[in-house]
């Protein structure tokens, strides 16, 4: 860069800090304090994004965060599908038993596969007050009675199960030696930890303790695994839309072998069998990362971050995939990439005329909020402002692999913050959850739910990169937005 290129560089940073400021004054003192660690511009060169995450939201602001229930069920085992998932508690908490993220699977509901049905304890005041022990026994012997090709079953307790003291642990063990299958419990409650993140964390701390330990005691013959030299799971991904049916086509064709989906469109004994692959490959790091270190700690199985959003990180991934394995992997994977450059080039050339130079703004839970800006910079989109909802710092450190100068990073933020940060900053795009959505298409910004993908997917793989341009196209250039103004377009 030109010393007039560097300086414009600063400035423009510098504006975006004063942005930040202004932003802020809308505050009592003691919020804004607390609430300008979590935001900031990253300027290149830095380790990290320079903001706090993973600590409690500020009381009395709106969040965009979920609860430790919703990570461990909604998230992690809520997609197992062949798996009862109980929410143990009251029928509220029962939602996230609907598989309201569309997680994909093969399989006939109610016989074999239980994805998208709800089973909860549905307490009652009388269960607070003398305790759910015996009707969580009373329904757990229903459901093995009523669905008996269940391969097992979760519970997932919510906050009156944690205050009152149920032993779901105790349950689990009396009954998984009556109908001998595994049960596991997940103590889950809500109230635990300041966001979804440590629900994600209880989650595999109980594939650590309930499961692996059984699949050790199992011999291959017992799990009708046949190992070979290029056994491989997906972790972390939830099949949102099909996302991981298009990942899994692209790892099959460079010559691996997928023998687990963790969790979206997986088994309990796909669930088992991770502990005989040869390399874990994790989606969404955030919510999974902390069995693959266990497995690499305890097994010596490594473990592999990847990213499948747009052609440019696809070939990245895949070329980073097979270095861990021999010639033939790694002349299949350069084979596979250039199979797909043609189509990648034709879609990207269709859409980048009608979307360069538009300008987007993420906030979203997961990997999303970095694994996504790669996909938009392919069809010529950039990115100026990105930030997730339940991060740690190892997130956002990762982030500065994909973000730009100047790209302001907002951590947890708040309603307030995101409409101002949309209205100062005038983004063509917004990509953010259901809370959003309806929010900033009253403003006239066009919009992507992308917790989701907005009823539509894949978004993952070189299949999904179509949909997702031609979904990006169809939200910025549909003609109904010249029927409404922004605010900042009016008179």
């Amino acid at each position: 860069m030109t010393p007039s290129q560097i300086q414009d560089q600063t400035d423009i940073i510098q504006e975006k800090k004063e942005l930040i400021q202004e932003v802020l004054e809308a505050y009592p003192e003691k919020s804004a304090k607390k609430r300008a660690k979590h935001l900031n511009v990253y300027e290149e060169g830095k380790s990290d994004c320079g903001v706090k995450s993973n600590i409690k939201s500020v009381p009395g602001v709106m969040t965009t965060r979920g609860c430790a229930f919703a990570g461990a069920k909604g998230v992690v085992w809520g997609p197992v599908k062949d798996m009862v998932h109980v929410s143990h508690g009251p029928i509220g908490c029962g939602y996230y038993s609907w598989s309201g993220r569309r997680n994909y699977y093969i399989g006939k509901t109610g016989v074999d596969t239980f994805g998208t049905m709800q089973f909860t304890t549905d307490f009652q005041e009388k269960d607070i007050v003398f305790g759910g022990d015996k009707k969580l026994d009373k329904a757990l012997k229903e459901i093995e009675a009523l669905f008996p090709l269940n391969q097992g079953i979760t519970i997932e307790s919510e906050c009156p199960v944690g205050l009152i003291g149920d032993d779901i642990e105790a349950v689990s063990r009396k009954v998984s030696k009556e109908i001998d299958k595994s049960i596991v419990p997940v103590r889950c409650e809500g109230f635990r930890g300041v966001s979804q993140s440590l629900g994600h964390h209880i989650a595999n701390d109980t594939v650590r303790d309930w499961v692996l330990p059984i699949a050790e005691k199992k011999t291959n013959e017992e799990l009708g695994y046949e190992p070979s030299d290029y056994d491989v799971a997906v972790i972390g991904d939830y099949n949102i839309g099909g996302d991981a049916w298009s990942s899994r086509i692209l790892l099959e064709e460079i010559g691996l072998r997928v023998i687990c989906q963790f969790s979206g469109d997986g088994t309990f004994n796909e669930v088992l069998l991770t502990q005989r692959a040869k390399l874990n490959l994790i989606h969404c790091y955030r919510s999974m990362n902390y069995i693959c270190r266990h497995m690499e700690e305890t097994y010596g199985i490594p473990w592999l971050e990847f990213n499948f959003f747009g052609p440019t990180q696809i070939a990245k991934s895949l070329r980073k995939i097979a270095a861990k394995f021999d010639e033939t992997i790694q002349e299949k994977a350069e084979q596979v990439i250039a199979k797909y450059k043609a189509q990648a080039d034709a879609i990207s050339a269709k859409y980048r005329s009608r979307l360069e130079g538009k300008t987007v703004m993420i906030m979203v839970g997961g990997l999303r909020p970095r694994h996504v800006v790669p996909a938009f910079e392919d069809l010529g989109m950039q990115v100026v402002g990105t930030g997730y909802e339940f991060g740690h710092n190892d997130d956002y450190k990762r982030t500065t692999d994909y973000i730009k100068d100047g790209t302001i990073i907002y951590d947890d933020v708040t309603g307030y913050e995101f409409e101002e940060f949309a209205r100062k900053l005038k983004p063509d795009l917004i990509a953010a959850g259901i809370k959003e959505k309806y929010v900033f298409q009253k403003m006239a910004l066009p919009f992507r739910q992308m917790h989701s993908w907005d009823y539509s997917g894949p978004y993952h793989g070189y299949d999904g990169f179509a949909v997702f341009a031609r979904d990006m196209d169809l939200a910025i250039n549909s003609p109904t937005w010249g029927l409404v103004q922004a605010p900042w377009k009016q008179n």
